[in-house]
C-alpha cells in the first residue's frame, strides 16, 4: 500500500486540474487567503455601487416614458419629480450611514428588523431583498441589451439569448472570487461615469452657449391618453415611482460590509457617500439633458406619431441624448453606448453580491439551506451565486427580457426592506436613548434617530405610492412572491430548530452496548466480497457472519459450494426471502440475533463498485443504495460501503486528483487527500 496522501503534501502545481475549470474558475484557494479578497474602497465602489450608478441609465427614461402618457405637456412635472426622487435619495444614503455603523456584519435591512422588529418583519425584509436581487439582475441585464440594441438594431431578435448569456458570463466571472471580479468591473464603471459625466457637460455647455443638442425623437409628437383629474394625479405618481428606481442597491453597500478592508465601517460609509453623490449628480444632469434636447421616449413606440415603429426598435434615452450630443455614430456615442452597456449588465453583479451574503447570514441563522453558507474553491458563496442566476434567467426567458414589463416588478422589494429597516432602526435608536446620558454619544444617537425617522416616513410614503402605482401592472407577483418566499424561510428555521432539540446532547444518553458483531451481506462469491470480508476481520469485531439472502434454493446451495470450495474464513448463513426482498429479512435477522444474544452493536458491510463514467452509476450499485437506505432505519445498525475501483475508474483517480467544486465540503468520496489505491487493493 503506498502511503497517505494529506493535504499538507498537496501542491496545487501538480495536479491535474480539467483545463476547463481552471480557465474558468481557476485555482482553489486556501482558507486564509480570504483576507486577500477583502476590498479598497476603490474597487468596492463598482462591485458595490454598479447596481445604484447604472440605474440612472434607465429611471430618468422609466421617469419621462409614464409622463409621456400624457402628452409631452405633462414633461413639465420631471424636474419636481426628479427633484423629489433626489432628496429621497439624499436621505436614504443618509439613513443607511447610520446603519452600517449599529450593524456592520452584512445583515442590513434583515439584521434591523429582525433584531428590533421580530422575526415575521425579518424574513419579510430577507424575503423582500432576494426577489429584489433576483429582478435586479433581470432588469440590469434586459436594459443592457436594450442599449446594445438601441447601437446595433439588428440584434433585436437575439433579446433573450443575449440577455441569457450575458447571465451566465457574470456567474462565471463571480465565481472567480470577488477580488477577480471586483478588477474586471472597475474599469467599465468608472469608463461609465467619466463618457456620461463628460456628456452632460458638453451638453450644458452646448445649451449655456445657445445650441442645445436635439434628439431625433423630438420632431415626433406624441398621441397622449385622454385623463381624468384622478387619473393625471395617478399618472404623476406612477412617473415618481418609477424615478424612484433610481434608488435601487443603495442597501447593497450595507449588506456587503464584510468584504470591506478594514476599517470596515468607515470604508463602507465612505463608499456608500460616494456612490450617492455620483448618482446624484448623474441623474439629474442626465434627466435635464433629456429635456434640453427633447426626448420622447414612449412606453408603446407606436404612439409615436411619424416614428416608423412597424420596422425599427426604439432607441434608449442614453443613445438618444448621446447621438444628439455628439452625433449618431461618432466614436464618443458607441463609446457611451458601450459603457453603458457594460455597466448595466455589470449592475447585475451588485446583487451577485448582495444576494450571495445575505443568504449565507440566513443560512448562519437557520432560515435557508446551510449550503448557503459554504464558501467554495474561490472563498466565495458560489452555491447563492448559482441559484441567483438561474433564478434570474428563468425571469428573463418568462418576460422575454422586455424591461418595460420587467421595470413594473422592480423597487417594490427594496422599498419594503428599506420601510422596514427604516423603522427598525429608529426603534434601535429609541432603546440605546433610554441607556445613554448626556454626551457626544447621545447626541450621536439623537442624530441617528432623527435621520432615520425621516428615512422611514420617505421610504414608506413611497412605498405606498409604489404599491398604488404599480401593483395593476404586474407587481401584484412581487407581493404573492415575498410571503410565500417568506413562509418557506419560517418552514426551513422551524425544521432546523425542531431538528437541533432532537439531536440535543443530554445526560439521558448511554454508552457501552454489549457485542459487536459484522454482518457481510454476499449476493455471489467475487473479489469484492471477498475484500468485505478482509475488512471486517481486520476490524476484529467479537462476531463476524457472511449473510446470503436466497431468493432461489438452487442459488443459495452453488454460493455454498463456492463458499466452502475457496475456503473463505467466515461462516456463510442464508436466509430465504420468497418475496424477493433483501433489507427486510436483513433487518429480522438482526432483531432475532438481537433477542437472543442481546443488544449488539451491528455493522453492515456492503461492497460498491466506483465507476468512471456517469452512466455506469445507472448500471451498479442500485440495489446496495437501496439496501443501505432501509438498513439505517434500524436502530443500532451502522453500514460500512466497502469500495472496489473498477477499471474505469481510473477516469475519476488518473484524471482529476482533486473533487469537483464541494465534494470535500459535502463529504463525498474523491481522492483528494484519501490513502491512494493500487492494483493488489483493487
Amino acid at each position: 500500500m503506498s502511503p497517505a496522501v494529506t493535504n499538507e503534501s498537496r501542491d496545487p502545481s501538480d495536479e491535474t486540474t480539467p483545463i476547463a475549470k481552471r480557465i474558468l474558475i481557476g485555482e482553489p484557494l486556501t482558507s486564509e487567503e480570504l483576507d486577500g479578497q477583502l476590498l479598497p474602497k476603490k474597487m468596492a465602489l463598482p462591485i458595490f455601487a454598479s447596481d445604484a450608478l447604472s440605474s440612472v441609465a434607465y429611471a430618468p427614461q422609466e421617469l419621462l416614458m409614464i409622463l409621456l402618457i400624457g402628452g409631452t405637456a405633462f414633461l413639465a412635472f420631471s424636474p419636481w419629480l426628479a427633484t423629489a426622487v433626489v432628496v429621497l435619495l439624499i436621505v436614504v444614503v443618509l439613513s443607511y450611514r447610520q446603519l452600517i455603523k449599529a450593524y456592520p456584519s452584512g445583515g442590513g435591512d434583515y439584521e434591523v428588523a429582525r433584531t428590533n422588529l421580530g422575526e415575521k418583519a425579518g424574513v419579510v425584509v430577507a424575503a423582500a431583498l432576494l426577489v429584489d436581487y433576483v429582478l435586479t439582475v433581470a432588469v440590469s441585464v434586459a436594459s443592457g441589451v436594450d442599449n446594445i440594441i438601441s447601437a446595433i438594431p439588428g440584434l433585436n431578435p437575439w433579446r433573450v439569448e443575449l440577455a441569457v448569456g450575458f447571465v451566465i458570463l457574470i456567474i462565471l466571472v463571480n465565481l472567480r472570487g470577488v477580488r477577480e471580479a471586483s478588477t474586471a468591473f472597475a474599469i467599465p464603471t468608472y469608463v461609465f461615469i467619466g463618457s456620461v459625466a463628460l456628456m452632460i457637460v458638453t451638453g450644458l455647455i452646448r445649451w449655456a452657449l445657445g445650441d442645445p443638442p436635439i434628439a431625433d425623437s423630438a420632431q415626433f409628437a406624441v398621441q397622449a391618453e385622454d385623463l381624468s383629474q384622478a387619473a393625471v394625479i395617478l399618472l404623476i405618481l406612477r412617473a415618481f415611482s418609477s424615478g424612484c428606481s433610481a434608488l435601487t442597491g443603495v442597501e447593497a453597500v450595507s449588506n456587503g460590509v464584510p468584504a470591506f478592508r478594514k476599517p470596515k465601517v468607515r470604508n463602507a460609509q465612505t463608499t456608500l457617500v460616494m456612490m450617492g453623490t455620483v448618482a446624484i449628480l448623474l441623474f439629474s444632469g442626465l434627466t435635464a439633458l433629456a429635456l434640453i434636447s427633447g426626448v420622447h421616449y414612449a412606453e408603446n413606440p407606436c404612439h409615436l406619431i411619424g416614428f416608423d415603429c412597424a420596422n425599427l426598435p426604439q432607441q434608449s434615452l442614453m443613445a438618444q441624448v448621446a447621438a444628439a450630443t455628439f452625433g449618431m455614430g461618432s466614436i464618443p456615442f458607441f463609446v457611451i453606448q458601450a459603457a453603458t452597456a457594460c455597466v448595466l449588465l455589470l449592475a447585475a453583479n451588485t446583487a451577485f453580491n448582495g444576494f450571495p451574503l445575505l443568504g449565507a447570514v440566513l443560512a448562519r441563522d437557520g432560515y435557508a439551506p446551510k449550503a448557503l453558507n459554504t464558501r467554495g474553491d474561490r472563498l466565495v458563496f458560489s452555491n447563492g451565486m448559482i441559484i441567483l442566476g438561474a433564478a434570474a434567467i428563468l425571469v428573463l426567458v418568462v418576460y422575454q427580457a422586455n424591461l418595460t414589463t420587467l421595470i413594473q416588478l422592480y423597487i417594490i422589494g427594496v422599498f419594503v426592506s428599506f420601510s422596514l429597516g427604516q423603522i427598525g432602526m429608529v426603534r434601535h435608536w429609541r432603546r440605546e436613548l433610554r441607556f445613554l446620558r448626556a454626551g457626544a454619544e447621545r447626541r450621536e444617537a439623537v442624530s441617528g434617530l432623527i435621520i432615520n425617522s425621516v428615512g422611514a416616513t420617505f421610504t414608506v410614503v413611497v412605498l405606498l405610492i409604489v404599491t398604488i402605482t404599480k401593483f395593476t401592472h404586474g407587481a401584484w407577483l412581487v407581493f404573492l412572491a415575498i410571503p410565500v418566499l417568506a413562509v418557506l424561510m419560517v418552514g426551513v428555521n422551524r425544521y432546523y430548530r425542531d431538528v437541533e432539540h432532537e439531536i440535543e446532547m443530554d445526560d439521558t444518553v448511554h454508552f457501552g452496548a454489549t457485542g459487536d458483531v459484522a454482518i457481510i451481506l454476499v449476493n455471489k462469491l467475487q473479489k469484492p466480497v471477498a475484500k468485505a470480508v478482509d475488512y471486517a476481520l481486520a476490524a476484529k469485531h467479537d462476531k463476524t457472519i457472511a449473510l446470503h439472502v436466497g431468493v432461489s434454493k438452487e442459488e443459495a446451495d452453488e454460493l455454498q459450494r463456492e463458499w466452502e470450495l475457496h475456503g473463505m474464513p467466515v461462516k456463510l448463513l442464508t436466509i430465504e426471502s420468497p418475496y424477493r426482498q433483501y433489507a427486510k429479512p436483513v433487518a429480522e435477522f438482526i432483531k432475532l440475533y438481537r433477542q437472543k444474544h442481546g443488544s449488539s452493536v451491528v455493522t453492515v458491510y456492503l461492497p460498491q463498485y466506483i465507476v468512471g463514467h456517469w452512466w455506469e452509476g445507472v448500471l451498479h450499485n442500485r440495489r446496495s443504495r437501496r439496501i443501505a437506505q432501509q438498513l439505517m432505519l434500524v436502530h443500532g445498525v451502522s453500514i460500512t460501503l466497502v469500495p472496489w475501483l473498477l477499471d474505469s475508474s481510473e477516469l475519476v483517480y488518473g484524471r482529476r486528483s482533486r473533487p469537483l467544486p464541494g465534494d470535500d465540503r459535502a463529504g463525498r468520496i474523491s481522492s483528494y487527500g484519501l490513502v491512494s489505491h493500487t492494483d493488489d487493493e483493487s
